[in-house]
Parts: C-alpha cells; sequence; structure tokens
C-alpha cells in the first residue's frame, strides 16, 4: 500500500482529500502546516506528497525547497494543491521541481488521476530501460512527451555514409543527434603521432553524438562508417526541446546511456594496463558482443586489420602476431581478411 502526505491547512480541504484517497486503498499521513509537513516527510518517506501553496509560516514552496535539498526526501514525488491558478504560479512550481499541480476546487477523479499518473512515471523510472529506440520512447510516452525519438527520427532526413566516409570531424560543432538505420560507425581519437583510438563502437538502432549535444562545446573525437551506413540526422533544436521539456526526460536518458560511457573508460583502461593479448582479445570479444546477430553461426569479424588494431589500442603488426597465436591455439580462424571466432568463451577468458 502507498502511502501519501497530505500538507493543508483548511481542515474541511484536508479531511475530503484523505477520504478520497483512504477510498482509493492509499495509506494516508495528514499535516496542518509546511513545519509539520516537513517534518512528517523526513520521518516517514510518503510515496508521495500533495501539499497547499498559501499556508501560515512556511508555505508549500518552502516545503518543497526544504524537501528538495535533503537527499532522503528529494525524490518524493510532489503535488502542489491550490486555489492560484494563474500561469506565472504554475510556472514557478514547476521551475521549483514539482511534478504536477492542480487548482482548487477539483474533482475527486482528477485528483486520482494525477496521483495514478503520477506513480506510473515513478515506476518507469524505476525500470531498466534499453539505451536505444524502443527504451527511450518508452520512457518519454510514460512521461507525457508529446513527441518521441521516434517521431524525430521518422520526421528528420536520412544520409548515406560510404565505408570509411567521415561523418564529422574531431573538433567540428555538432548540429545533429544521429541514429543508425542500417551500418555499423566506429568514434575515434587521433594523437599528434597520427596514430587513431577506437572510442566507441555502434550498431543499427543506436544513437551517437549525444555527449557533445548533452554537454556542449565540439566534438572531442571524430566518426567514421566502419562500412556503408544510412544515419537518420535529428537537428540539434530538436533533440534539445526534447531534453529540455522534462527534466526527468533528461535525467533519465542520461541515465541510459552513461553505461556507454562506462564501457568507454574500461576500455581506456584496458588499453592502458592490459597486455598485449589481453587486448586483442578484448577488443574480439567487444565487437562480438556488439555485432554478432546470428547466434546459430560463428563470428566473422568483417573489418580491416588497421581498425581492429585501433579499438585493441596496438600497432598493426603486434596486431598480425597476435591473431597468428589465436589460430594456432584454435581460438580464430583466418579467412581472407576476415577474422572467425571459433572459441568465444575461451577468448572471453583472456579478458577476464
Amino acid at each position: 500500500m502507498k502511502t501519501i502526505l497530505i500538507i493543508e491547512d483548511n481542515d474541511d480541504i484536508r479531511e475530503n482529500v484523505a477520504e478520497i484517497l483512504m477510498l482509493s486503498h492509499y495509506k494516508v499521513l495528514t499535516a496542518v502546516n509546511g513545519k509539520e509537513g516537513i517534518e512528517a516527510a523526513q520521518k516517514n518517506h510518503p510515496d508521495l506528497i500533495i501539499c497547499d501553496i498559501m499556508m501560515p509560516g512556511v508555505d508549500g514552496y518552502g516545503v518543497l525547497h526544504v524537501l528538495h535539498k535533503d537527499p532522503d526526501t528529494q525524490d518524493i514525488p510532489f503535488i502542489f494543491l491550490t486555489s492560484k491558478s494563474e500561469r506565472s504560479d504554475f510556472r514557478s512550481a514547476m521551475e521549483m521541481g514539482a511534478d504536477d499541480y492542480i487548482t482548487k476546487p477539483f474533482a475527486g477523479n482528477e485528483l486520482l488521476n494525477a496521483i495514478e499518473s503520477r506513480f506510473r512515471k515513478v515506476d518507469i523510472m524505476k525500470k531498466k530501460l534499453t539505451p536505444d529506440l524502443e527504451g527511450l520512447n518508452e520512457l518519454m510516452s510514460a512521461l507525457g512527451s508529446k513527441k518521441s525519438l521516434d517521431d524525430l527520427k521518422n520526421e528528420s532526413n536520412t544520409s548515406d555514409y560510404k565505408k570509411k566516409q567521415v561523418i564529422y570531424k574531431e573538433g567540428s560543432n555538432p548540429h545533429y543527434l544521429y541514429y543508425i538505420v542500417k551500418g555499423k560507425v566506429k568514434t575515434y581519437k587521433t594523437h599528434e603521432d597520427g596514430k587513431d583510438l577506437v572510442m566507441g563502437l555502434y550498431n543499427e538502432g543506436d544513437f551517437f553524438g549525444y555527449i557533445t549535444l548533452l554537454e556542449g562545446g565540439a566534438y572531442k573525437e571524430a566518426a567514421e562508417a566502419i562500412e556503408d551506413t544510412e544515419l537518420a540526422l535529428i537537428p540539434k533544436k530538436d533533440f534539445e526541446s526534447l531534453v529540455n521539456s522534462n527534466p526527468a526526460i533528461a535525467k533519465k536518458f542520461i541515465a541510459l546511456l552513461v553505461k556507454n560511457v562506462m564501457a568507454k573508460e574500461n576500455q581506456l583502461l584496458g588499453i592502458a594496463y592490459n597486455t598485449l593479448r589481453k587486448k586483442v582479445a578484448e577488443a574480439l570479444v567487444s565487437l562480438e558482443k556488439k555485432y554478432h546477430t546470428q547466434k546459430n553461426e560463428p563470428y566473422q569479424v568483417d573489418i580491416s586489420r588497421d581498425d581492429l588494431a585501433t579499438i585493441a589500442g596496438t600497432a598493426t603488426e603486434s596486431l598480425i602476431r597476435t591473431l597468428s597465436d589465436f589460430k594456432y591455439e584454435g581460438l580464430i580462424d583466418i579467412k581472407s581478411s576476415k577474422v572467425v571466432i571459433r572459441d568465444g568463451k575461451k577468448l572471453a577468458s583472456l579478458v577476464r
């Protein structure tokens, strides 16, 4: 049973709201002013708070301010209940972090719908969503966004890139969020000695270029098509409008995508400290995890030795010698330009 705290100085309204909620099978706590409401919230950690704005002493804005500064209560959904209906008041409440705003007088079903909607959004925020188009669209639909990334993708222009064609250069300014309709893309940095280091690998259904859009500034890496690729180009202004329309969307969006940043950090640590064998094995395993879709068939690494060397963070000559060792050990086969992974489990054991 979910617990809802009502902070309201008007006895009739407080009792009426409490009755509606108890009949709807919620556990109800009440407070007659802002000070008592803060104390009740910090002591009981309710699942949701309904709070009047105009109260003597600490008003609703003050309650919200205090609770949002407290790590133990800052994520509790907060609905303002007030007779003030001017748009400026609504905007002030939402800018402070309120989740919803209900004006008096109100119908019981209006209040319950707002509460149920908020709990649905809380549930979706707790879900582990995939960091792809499906997961992000599920998130934004639950948060009430009128547009999804799927809409933006479908409305956007698509562009074709040939194998090894540069999509954007390091140091250039971003204009789009990129979505891979088909194909494969790598992002990489070029050292002053001319050597490339692969920073990220992206497949059909992936977004890329989003970190620079979120933090602002110029690209810190370049992007290139690994094979013939079709991209949907989502304009920067549309992406920013979508993310900025709801702080919860922005927060969850970053959480969904941060795993790619963590993977990149682990890759760089591996390049810095792993042995040559482990670097090459890790590069092969990462490619298999990313691109192996036909699980009933051995995975064929269909990229150049130079590209594979940049992913592993080693010289091409060293990579080739290590691949020969792996072939001798029965871990891989080499067919023309392709590397066929024969024993993925044993190869993965070299990474651990």
